[in-house]
């Protein structure tokens, strides 16, 4: 890879990470050379079999440089296509004399970062990259001179103006509200003194002048404010704003998915089994699920007992929940105990990674945790999606626990950010914690 290259040109060298995450990668950079060290094939093949989303995407990658492969794909690289760049294998190097005393050459990572740091070396008119989902290697490489970068083509720009699905409109007025409560038509869209367009299911909390309120969201084919109100389900009543505009969302059958975010103790989890208990006759059956993290942990497979007891500590969030229900429903109610509902198998909880594959046809389908889930395995999930299902995928984006995403570009924000303004579907971001007193407390301070 001597040979003399066009200036503005650049080198990135890739982590076998950045390839899990995305196999279709190799669209992403344009006009410039991509370099895939051999350790990074060499890991892929411990990835090849399986049925999670990273098992699928070694499988794509290794099947896309076998259509590209030839002989000067380890020489003079293969180009990628008209307008891009070329795409080159390289074999390992000896350690850098520079790298030797610092970085154990037993680390696969180290062989990575040892070929960036020789092929910056050739290359010393070229910026070359290492792109890398692991932030430990991004500052062993900056250590060491080499430029390095999270992987961000699937990466939301700016996550403090990520939609919320929600706002406050003030300087209402009063014979606006008056009408929302009254028995006539309600009130047109157009008549409300918005700063930017309605989006499409976005809830609103109005407030007039004198101090009259409302809760609102839009009837979209009729051009109208609709009036919500609060109610109870299986039992949990809202206690805020949040809440009613998170159950109207997760009631209505005309919105198929439904993202849910918010800081610990908000309610998210505990309204979507809530609205899936309240709706159970009208789906076949009410799953829930939540991610294992890392989604790649292999050692839950040497952990003792069957797939039950294993899963157990990541499930049992879940059954707290549904505790929290059982225990808020009137004597007398007709809603049955959720653990006869496990028995007949309506109600299924188990790890994402166990259900993959299963037909979604008329389900409704909570997926906890979702914040944990890259954003193609968000779209696995969705396309999944039979007639008559309903998906809800509830997370915090600031609490990550997947050591490969964070807040820009997990599955979850992505999703938010790409499908705002959608009919069927809608986002609500819940702030206020209802959990308890302390936890509020806890959650705002520690």
């Amino acid at each position: 890879m001597t040979e003399k290259k066009p200036a503005g040109k650049k080198i990135f060298v890739i982590d076998t990470n950045v390839i899990l995450h995305d196999s279709s990668l190799l669209n992403h950079f344009k006009g410039n050379d991509i370099v895939i060290p051999i350790t990074v094939l060499e890991e892929l093949d411990h990835f090849k079999r399986g049925n999670e989303i990273i098992n699928y995407h070694a499988r794509e990658f290794v099947r896309t440089l076998d259509q590209l492969c030839g002989s000067e794909i380890f020489g003079r690289g293969i180009s990628l296509g008209p307008g891009r760049g070329r795409i080159f294998i390289r074999l390992d190097e000896e350690m850098a004399a520079e790298l030797k005393g610092s970085f154990s050459p037993a680390k696969p990572d180290h062989h990575i970062l040892n070929l960036a740091f020789i092929i910056s070396r050739e290359n010393p008119g070229l910026k070359v990259i290492l792109i890398t989902k692991d932030v430990n290697l991004r500052m062993k490489a900056k250590a060491v001179g080499i430029f390095a970068e999270d992987y961000t083509s699937d990466r939301i720009a700016d996550i403090k103006t990520l939609y919320t699905g929600t706002r406050t409109v003030t300087g209402i007025d009063d014979d606006l509200l008056d009408r929302l409560y009254g028995e006539e038509e309600k009130p047109a869209l157009d008549e409300l003194p918005l700063k930017k367009p309605l989006t499409v299911n976005e809830y609103l909390i109005l407030k007039s002048v004198s101090g009259k309120s409302a809760l609102v969201t839009s009837d979209w084919e009729k051009k109208r404010l609709r009036l919500l109100t609060r109610k109870s389900v299986a039992g949990i009543t809202p206690r805020n704003a949040e809440q009613i505009f998170a159950l109207d969302a997760l009631l209505n059958p005309d919105i198929p998915l439904v993202t849910l975010t918010g800081k610990a103790g908000t309610g998210k989890t505990l309204l979507a089994l809530a609205a899936g208990l309240e709706l159970r006759r009208r789906y076949r059956q009410i799953y829930l699920s939540r991610p294992l993290v890392p989604l790649s942990n292999k050692d839950i497979g040497y952990l003792p007992g069957d797939i039950k007891s294993k899963i157990s500590p990541y499930t049992q969030p879940l059954f707290d929940n549904l505790g929290v229900i059982q225990s808020h429903n009137r004597e007398g109610d007709n809603s049955p105990h959720f653990r006869n509902l496990l028995e007949e198998e309506k109600l299924v909880i188990s790890a994402l990674s166990f259900i993959r594959g299963r037909s979604l046809v008329k389900i409704f389908f909570i997926v906890d945790e979702a914040q944990n889930l890259t954003p193609h395995e968000v779209k696995t999930i969705i396309t999944r999606a039979g007639e008559g299902t309903k998906i809800i995928l509830t997370g915090d984006i600031f609490q990550i626990d997947h050591p490969y995403l964070d807040s820009h570009s997990n599955g979850l924000s992505h999703i938010i950010a790409k499908m705002q303004g959608q009919k069927l579907y809608a986002h609500v971001n819940l702030e206020k914690g209802e959990r308890s007193r302390l936890a509020e407390l806890a959650s705002n301070l520690l």
